[in-house]
C-alpha cells in the first residue's frame, strides 16, 4: 500500500516502545513500577471535587452539542480573569483559544506560524518539538543543553541559532526534566529575541516564541514560575502561550487546554483547530469556566495537590542523593516544578549478569526494567544523543510508598553489574 511522504517519514515514540515493554512484563504478571507517563493515576489524584461535580452537572442539563470553534465564551472570560489574578496578564477572551488538551494548541501554533522550510529552534532534552517540526516540513535546529544550568536553555546557547528563525519553542516547567527559567536567563533569552526581531525587514516575518507553561501552576519551594511578556512586555506581539488545567487540576483526561496570544495569530490558530475538530467537550468546557472562578475551591485543591507531588518527587530526590553519597554512579536535580525529576544513571559500558553489554541510555533503561523493575525514560527520547544517561522520572501514577521504594530497587539491581 502506498502511502504519504509525511506518514512515511513519521518517527515513532520511544515512550511508546518502552511502553510495550512494560506491558508485556505486566502480562506477564511481573510488578513493574511504572515511572514512564506524564498522567495521573486518579484513584490517587482524582480532580477537583466542584470541577467533578460540574461535569457531571453539564452532562444532566444535556450540554452535549458542538461549543463554539474558539470555545465557550462563559469559558474564555474566566481563563481571562484566571490570567490576570495569577500571573497578572491582561488577555482579552477574544485572544484566548480553547482546545481539546494542549497539543492542538502546540501543533496549531506550528501550522499557523511555521511554513516548511523554516527553522524551528528549540532546546533538548523538550518534548515533541522533534515531531511537530516533522509534521509540518520545518527544520529543527536542536540546541543541546547542560546539566550545570538544570538542562535549561541559555541566552549564549540559543544565539548562534536565531537568525533569521520563524520560532523558538520554550516551556517552563520543562517537560522533561521539571526544571525551570530563572528570572535573569529568560531575561536574556527575552532579550535576544527582541534583538532579532529589530533586525528583521517591513513584511518579513517575526520570530515569534512558543512558551509552554501548562505546569506553570505547579512550582515548589522558592522557585518561582517567569513568562517572556511580564520579563518584556514588548514581545507580547510575539508571544504565543500554552496553558491548560490537564496538568494542574490532574484533569489530563478532561481535555481542557487553552493558548492566548496575539489575536491575529490566536484567529489563525481558531480556524486551524476548528478544522480538525480538535476543540474540548462542551460540558467540560461549561464545568471548568464555573471551576476557575472558584478561587478558594482552586487553591485548596492545588495546595494539597502540589504537597503530594512535592513529597513525592522530594523522597525520590533523597533516595537517589543516598545513593549518590554511597558512591553509585547516579545523580538528580533538585525537583523545581511540574512532576517530573531528573535523574543521573551513568552505567554505560557496564556489564549484565546475563552478559550484555550496556552501550547506550536506552540499554541501561531496559536493563531496569527487567532487572529492578522499574521504567524510566531516557533523554534520547526527547532529542538527546544516546550517550547522554539522563532520565525522566514521572511521579504522577505512582503512590509515595511505591516511590519510596524505587532507589532500593534501582541499588540492587545496580549492584550486579560488572
Amino acid at each position: 500500500m502506498s502511502v504519504s511522504v509525511l506518514a512515511q517519514n513519521l518517527r515513532g515514540s520511544e515512550i511508546i516502545k518502552i511502553a510495550g515493554e512494560i506491558n508485556e512484563l505486566k502480562r506477564q504478571g511481573q510488578d513493574i513500577a511504572n515511572l514512564t507517563i506524564g498522567d495521573f493515576d486518579a484513584n490517587i489524584y482524582p480532580i477537583p471535587e466542584p470541577l467533578k461535580a460540574g461535569i457531571i452537572d453539564a452532562y444532566n442539563h444535556h450540554q452535549t452539542n458542538y461549543p463554539p470553534a474558539d470555545g465557550m465564551l462563559n469559558l474564555r472570560e474566566s481563563v481571562s480573569a484566571f490570567l490576570k489574578s495569577r500571573y497578572d496578564l491582561e488577555y482579552a477572551p477574544n485572544q484566548i483559544l480553547i482546545s481539546g488538551g494542549s497539543r492542538p494548541l502546540i501543533y496549531s501554533i506550528y501550522l499557523a506560524l511555521v511554513d516548511p522550510g523554516d527553522r524551528v529552534v528549540f532546546p533538548v532534552p523538550s518534548w515533541n518539538n522533534n515531531h511537530y517540526c516533522n509534521l509540518t516540513g520545518a527544520v529543527e535546529v536542536m540546541v543541546p543543553t547542560s546539566p550545570e544550568n538544570n538542562f535549561m536553555p541559555t541566552a549564549e546557547e540559543l544565539r548562534p541559532h536565531l537568525k533569521g528563525a520563524a520560532l523558538l519553542a520554550l516551556c517552563s516547567p520543562l517537560n522533561p526534566t521539571g526544571t525551570m527559567f530563572t528570572k535573569k536567563d529568560l531575561e536574556e533569552i527575552c532579550d535576544l529575541v527582541i534583538a532579532e526581531n529589530k533586525t528583521r525587514k517591513a513584511g518579513e516575518k517575526p520570530l515569534y516564541i512558543l512558551y509552554d507553561q501548562i505546569y506553570s501552576q505547579l512550582t515548589f519551594g522558592s522557585h518561582q514560575h517567569y513568562d517572556p511578556v511580564t520579563l518584556r512586555p514588548e514581545l507580547e506581539d510575539y508571544v504565543v502561550f500554552v496553558d491548560g488545567g490537564s496538568k494542574c487540576f490532574a484533569a489530563t483526561g478532561v481535555r481542557v487546554g487553552w493558548g492566548f496570544g496575539p489575536k491575529d495569530v490566536i484567529t489563525n490558530m481558531k480556524a486551524i483547530v476548528g478544522h480538525m475538530g480538535a476543540w474540548a467537550p462542551k460540558a467540560e468546557q461549561v464545568a471548568m469556566a464555573k471551576f476557575l472562578k472558584q478561587d478558594d475551591e482552586v487553591n485548596g485543591y492545588l495546595e494539597g495537590f502540589k504537597t503530594q507531588i512535592q513529597n513525592s518527587l522530594n523522597a525520590l530526590h533523597k533516595g537517589f542523593q543516598r545513593l549518590k553519597a554511597e558512591g553509585f554512579k547516579v545523580d538528580s536535580i533538585e525537583p523545581m516544578g511540574a512532576i517530573y525529576l531528573t535523574v543521573k544513571v551513568d552505567y554505560a559500558g557496564k556489564t549484565t549478569p546475563d552478559g550484555d553489554l550496556l552501550k547506550t541510555a536506552t540499554d541501561i533503561n531496559f536493563y531496569l526494567i527487567k532487572e529492578a523493575k522499574v521504567a524510566l525514560v531516557p533523554f534520547s527520547a526527547f532529542g538527546t544523543e544516546e550517550d547522554v544517561n539522563w532520565f525522566r522520572v514521572s511521579v504522577g501514577a505512582s503512590t509515595l510508598q511505591d516511590i519510596e521504594q524505587v532507589p532500593h530497587r534501582i541499588k540492587a539491581a545496580l549492584e550486579k553489574l560488572r
